[in-house]
């Protein structure tokens, strides 16, 4: 069994009472209006032989991020914690350096696709805590749409020594299909992005903007992500993509093992050495995960 990284996951705890996105009463999100812990992964992970996770903030607080840092001393196979801190505020840098000390505190992610501000990200981060990522060896994990492509593009050029990674390949939105606007804006900017050497990308979260058809089967999965895979291969080519589940927000379209399924029949066309990289080596790479 290949053995692999998931480098895109989520926990959460509905009581904490901080996930601004999971509201009750929407019944976009109801399935996931439960407490998603290890207990409900481990086992599915083995089976799938997974074996470590990077476990991605959910809510815009830092109370969450000291809430996943426990959730990962306490279990193993989490090897990385990406968190959240507000970019905009000075204050910031005392909680990264607080953060920095736990080694499986690895990096940053805004939620930027939920502020008002399609541009934030080019205009509001303070120097301080940009330059305090880059210097305690941080990531920023870039939660955004093709709308944000080109602000981000903006912020990626200013701070070349910040290792930035793309989740979902920014949310192509394919339920629109191809033709729709957003199409040649994702496709110009994400290959603008990919341009960086600093930048990488998520092969995650991609049934979840797909038409409902690409969640029926592995092959009309695997003909749907099609187009997405050969330009996120051809942009930032087998040393730059990793793979990731978006577990449990998956579970709206699709449970883990048809995910894995879909994604093996794009990896496994690539050699041996690439499948590699991009089940498991990129992200230990990227996030500086320990090699088991």
């Amino acid at each position: 069994m290949t053995a692999r990284i998931d480098s895109h996951q989520h926990f959460w705890r509905i009581s904490r009472g901080d996930y601004g996105w999971l509201r009750a009463g929407d019944p976009a999100v109801a399935k996931l209006m439960r407490d998603f812990l290890p207990a409900n992964l481990v086992g599915t992970l083995k089976a799938l032989g997974i074996t470590q996770t990077v476990l991605v903030q959910a809510a815009a607080s830092e109370a969450e991020t000291d809430f996943l840092l426990e959730l990962a001393d306490a279990n193993e196979f989490i090897a990385g914690v990406v968190g959240w801190v507000d970019l905009s505020r000075p204050e910031s840098v005392a909680t990264l350096e607080r953060w920095a000390r736990n080694a499986k505190f690895k990096g940053v992610r805004p939620m930027l696709q939920d502020l008002p501000a399609n541009d934030w990200i080019a205009r509001e981060p303070h120097a301080e805590v940009v330059q305090a990522l880059v210097r305690l060896g941080l990531r920023f994990d870039a939660l955004v749409k093709p709308w944000h492509l080109e602000p981000l593009l903006r912020f990626v050029k200013r701070h070349p020594q910040l290792p930035v990674v793309i989740d979902h390949a920014a949310k192509p939105q394919l339920v629109q299909g191809w033709q729709a606007h957003w199409a040649g804006s994702w496709r110009r900017h994400l290959a603008s992005l990919a341009a960086q050497p600093q930048v990488s990308c998520k092969l995650s979260g991609l049934l979840g903007e797909a038409p409902p058809a690409a969640s029926r089967s592995v092959a009309e999965g695997v003909d749907a992500l099609r187009p997405v895979w050969d330009a996120l291969l051809q942009w930032f080519g087998p040393e730059r993509l990793m793979w990731g589940s978006d577990w449990p927000v998956l579970t709206l379209v699709a449970d883990y093992a048809r995910w894995v399924a879909v994604c093996d029949s794009l990896i496994g066309e690539l050699s041996p050495p690439d499948q590699a990289r991009v089940w498991q080596g990129n992200a230990q790479r990227f996030y500086g995960l320990p090699v088991h």
